[in-house]
């Protein structure tokens, strides 16, 4: 028997343990830096059923090594996210809802977690079949500035051993279960909040021209910013700038004293990143103040762009070819959202892949980030099988 029938024949037997990992982590949720009871559940699996040792990291991360003949020949690091949501869960009779109201895997750090684990049951009993060592990092705060991944990477993660190059998965719930996606080269946007608040001066519905409205100066503010993107950015860098809350504390016959917004800004290209940056804060600040008002702008940088190694990935996407067949892979797009793995694949050669999770046949459909979503937990044999396969083959 192969390596990989042995791999796969591993992940089908390991499968009911996997929906019952699955199960104990989807129903105990943690928010981001929180996850204490995760860190001591993956911690006494990894110790006392696979006999590893465990490092903690990043206050609530877990780092462990297995190692294969000649150690220290090549290093590949594996992460999983293991921080939800603060979202309620949907109440349609799932066993495994979550225990913490308003706390959700909603994203499905659950299954990415789940997958390592498995992964982890199956390369420990490989290790006299691969040369190098795999780092398992279960990383906390994905959901959450400043990300868990670049703490993790502060406190020396990819050191001690060296990580040569990085794998993760990320469940996609746009692709059918039992189906791969890859994609080489740029692949995630980097993303910042903005905050604003822009003051003017309060009074009565009927009599603006005494007072400094601010909420129509702030719609100004909003339309110009917007040309930043349609007439400052090159056409061919990805770019999106979107305001999603908006408070005005007025009513129909109060122009309120100041107004405060929140927004995100993301693209593909640093140097446009920083250039845009400045961009806004003047546009607001001529805006307003040109109108009378004063603005405060406030921009927090997050996390950077996400890019797939070419090689790395091209590779991975040919080993699952061989592992899953090669009808089951998928070309993916760019993708506008965001992922702290990106500080990963900024430090070190890196592949970030897409895992199908979506069955209509089931009503399996709902997308990431929603009360709704649920994952098809076919979905785990692959989640973990394809992730040990990928990881040894390329070691």
């Amino acid at each position: 028997m192969g390596l990989k029938e042995k791999i796969q024949q591993k992940a089908s037997e390991i499968k009911s343990k996997l929906i019952e990992i699955r199960h104990h982590i989807h129903s105990n949720p943690e928010l981001s830096f929180q996850e204490f009871e995760t860190q001591i559940f993956i911690e006494n699996y990894l110790q006392n059923t696979l006999g590893l040792k465990t490092q903690r990291i990043a206050n609530t991360g877990i780092v462990a090594l297995i190692e294969g003949k000649n150690p220290s020949k090549r290093v590949v690091g594996l992460r999983a996210d293991m921080d939800a949501l603060p979202i309620t869960e949907v109440n349609d009779g799932r066993t495994y809802r979550s225990n913490v109201e308003g706390v959700m895997h909603a994203c499905g750090h659950d299954v990415h977690t789940t997958s390592l684990m498995g992964a982890a049951t199956i390369l420990n009993g490989l290790k006299d079949e691969f040369e190098g060592t795999i780092k398992l990092i279960f990383q906390p705060g994905e959901e959450k500035l400043p990300g868990g991944a670049s703490m993790m990477i502060q406190e020396g993660v990819l050191e001690n051993p060296k990580v040569d190059f990085m794998i993760g998965q990320h469940v996609m719930p746009f692709v059918e279960v039992g189906k791969i996606g890859f994609r080489q080269g740029l692949y995630m946007a980097s993303a910042d909040e903005i905050f604003v608040t822009v003051k003017g001066k309060g009074g009565h519905g009927a009599m603006p021209h005494l007072g400094i409205d601010p909420i129509a100066i702030a719609s100004q503010m909003i339309i110009s910013l917007q040309q930043i993107v349609s007439r400052s950015a090159n056409p061919i860098i990805p770019s999106v700038l979107t305001f999603g809350k908006i408070i005005a504390n007025g009513s129909t016959n109060v122009i309120p004293s100041e107004v405060y917004i929140e927004g995100t800004f993301r693209t593909l290209n640093e140097e446009w990143r920083n250039e845009a940056h400045l961009k806004m804060v003047s546009t607001a600040k001529g805006v307003v103040e040109g109108l009378g008002g004063t603005v405060d702008f406030e921009i927090r940088k997050g996390y950077p762009f996400l890019k797939n190694d070419v090689t790395l990935t091209q590779n991975c996407e040919s080993f699952a070819k061989n592992y899953m067949g090669e009808d089951k892979i998928e070309a993916l797009d760019i993708w506008m959202a965001a992922e702290d793995f990106s500080y990963y694949s900024q430090e070190v050669p890196s592949c970030f892949y897409r895992l199908g999770t979506r069955n209509e046949a089931k009503g399996i459909t709902f997308g990431v980030h929603h009360p709704n979503f649920d994952i098809d937990e076919d979905a785990l044999e692959n989640g973990a099988g394809l992730l040990a396969y990928l990881a040894v083959k390329s070691l």
